[in-house]
């Protein structure tokens, strides 16, 4: 079973109200988000060559898009900074809403 890579990103907000988003520009901030997270993938895929990666990047919000993924799942990994202070919320809202609402196990991994 492969491994899926799941990156989700918003489109940014700056059209006039009721305006569809140029699809050249979407295409293009597709295009850059691809390739940076295959950039950040490139090492970890040189470490373990074994693993088969599958990359999915896609606009939309990252907790449904994570939430709807977890019904094909066998495990949901999602990351959250370390936190250096000892009170407040240590996860943020995507690992939160993915925790409560995926149909699969999830796993929350600290990173820097």
């Amino acid at each position: 079973m492969p491994l899926r890579v799941l990156h989700g990103w918003n489109e940014p907000y700056y059209y006039p109200y009721g305006m569809s988003p140029d699809p050249q520009v979407t295409e293009m901030l597709a295009q850059s988000d691809a390739d940076a997270l295959t950039e950040v993938l490139q090492p970890w895929r040189q470490k373990h060559p074994g693993v088969e990666v599958v990359t999915d990047s896609r606009s939309g919000s990252p907790s449904l898009l994570l939430i709807d993924a977890s019904h094909e799942a066998s495990l949901v990994v999602v990351g959250r900074r370390v936190r250096r202070s000892s009170v407040g919320a240590h996860i943020g809202p995507v690992a939160h809403a993915v925790l409560h609402h995926a149909a699969a196990p999830v796993a929350v991994v600290a990173h820097d």
